[in-house]
């Protein structure tokens, strides 16, 4: 199943700008408006999109525009609507149940438990059908799944990864002579893979294609396999001693030694974060789900201050020295390489694991805007670093550290994730802000922030002269 709803939405937005497809353009939009205007109902929103899309369909085989068309033509035109159309809601339908969210979390969660002293011989797959180096590349298919939000597109990395595992699983048999592969061959190493890709909000997802995408498409090998990917779904949610045919006590160590490894409770124990007030946890977990499980990932990494102890040559006393850039780069890519988990640390990233050939000119905008992120969040961290390090250095009264790196060091171990996490939401706020700002204003800007710069080094260097 190719691709190709970038050229179905090309030909779909054509038709739709020429004056005749006024009375189609009217009713499209008057569905959207309609359809934001109501309370969300999951079940009731799918009926109505549904129905619409029936509707559209029977109206583009009755219009002008499509006389004379092939039947791929005007199917091409269902998935430019379905595009269209899902794009627009997607904001509104997506997660926005609380149980889906919860769902999400829940799986997720299990999964990098699982993942972590899962083999192929808990699932009873065959060693001749074992192949994990390539059963990456169906991994990396299921984690581009939250790249796309057309139904569509996130059915079509499903479909990827699950054509990929069948063809491995037909290339084994015929080399060592066995039977074709059947769904008792296959579903097992779907839920591998799954569990291994752990892409995030896939229970969404799942739900979403189910619920959106047109009911005439989802059929016959597309229905298959998405059919085997929610039996996957439904195992590893209810995944436990007996269904990896291990025994209760090593399944219950596992998962705790799991657990020690992931909050990074293994190598060194350490106290728990300040209790933080239950209706805060809520309204963050319902306004930002994926913050929750970014927490969840990054609870493995060691707490970076940007600092290492040195001795003072005057006292005994430990005093600390800003790192540069480079050196945080260095010591993040050699702690990335020694992590074992460093792949679901770039599953936020998910362009990461794409190919030129993968884009898509849609994706064009996002990569800018993620492009001119990283450039301003990069400089701006540059710049904060090299002016903290110039001015401890310059100092021969050696400054307390929190005022170069604007948290307070003598704090507890408990209390830096805390004020850390601060520290990083009031950056990117700052970042944000300078990046509207270089945008609406300009050159005028640039020169009003070098201007404040120089200010600020005026009076670092007079204060440091009386």
């Amino acid at each position: 199943m190719e691709n190709n709803t970038d050229v179905s939405i090309h030909d779909f937005l054509e038709r739709m700008r020429k004056p005749s497809a006024g009375d189609l353009v009217k009713s499209i939009k008057s569905f959207i408006v309609s359809f934001l205007n109501n309370e969300p109902d999951p079940e009731k929103d799918s009926a109505a999109v549904q129905d619409f899309f029936s509707k559209m369909e029977a109206a583009f085989r009755a219009h002008p525009l499509w006389s004379g068309c092939s039947e791929d033509e005007l199917d091409s035109a269902g998935d430019g609507l379905e595009k269209y159309v899902m794009t627009k809601l997607f904001p509104r339908v997506f997660a926005s149940n609380t149980e889906d969210v919860i769902s999400d979390e829940k799986l997720f969660q299990k999964m990098s438990l699982v993942q972590q002293f899962i083999s192929p011989e808990y699932l009873d797959i065959k060693p001749t059908f074992q192949n994990e180096t390539s059963w990456l590349l169906a991994q990396k298919e299921l984690q581009k799944i939250n790249m796309y939000k057309a139904p569509r597109d996130k059915l079509v990395c499903v479909l990827n990864c699950c054509k990929v595992i069948n063809n491995l699983l037909l290339n084994a048999s015929i080399a060592s002579n066995e039977n074709t592969p059947g769904a008792d061959e296959f579903l097992p190493v779907l839920i591998y893979v799954t569990i291994k890709a752990n892409p995030p909000q896939l229970h969404s997802n799942l739900l979403y294609i189910q619920r959106y995408r047109r009911e005439s498409k989802l059929v016959g090998e597309a229905a298959y396999f998405f059919t085997n990917i929610l039996s996957a779904e439904s195992f590893i949610s209810n995944i436990d001693a007996k269904s990896l045919s291990m025994d209760e006590a090593e399944f219950e160590k596992n998962m705790e030694s799991a657990r020690a490894r992931i909050s990074g409770l293994s190598s060194q124990p350490t106290a728990p974060p300040p209790p933080r007030d239950e209706s805060t946890v809520h309204k963050t977990q319902m306004l930002n789900p994926k913050r929750e499980t970014t927490l969840f990932q990054s609870r493995s990494s060691d707490s970076l201050s940007g600092t290492s102890d040195i001795l003072n040559a005057n006292s005994e006393i430990p005093v600390k020295k800003v790192e540069s850039v480079s050196d945080l780069e260095n010591k993040g890519a050699s702690r990335l390489l020694k992590d074992t988990e460093a792949s679901k640390i770039f599953q936020e990233y998910p362009y990461l694991f794409a190919n030129a050939g993968d884009l898509r000119i849609g994706d064009v905008e996002s990569l800018l805007n993620s492009y001119k992120q990283l450039v301003f969040k990069y400089v701006c961290l540059s710049k904060g670093l090299g002016d903290a390090a110039t001015t401890s250095l310059a100092s021969s009264s050696s400054p307390p550290l929190q005022a170069l790196s604007g948290f307070d060091t003598a704090k507890e171990p408990e209390d830096e994730h805390t004020t850390l996490s601060s520290d990083v939401r009031e950056t990117d706020r700052s970042v944000d802000d300078l990046v509207r700002a270089l945008q609406s204003e300009g050159e005028a800007v640039v020169d009003k922030v070098l201007d404040v710069k120089q200010e600020e080094h005026t009076a670092v260097l007079a204060e440091e002269q009386t």
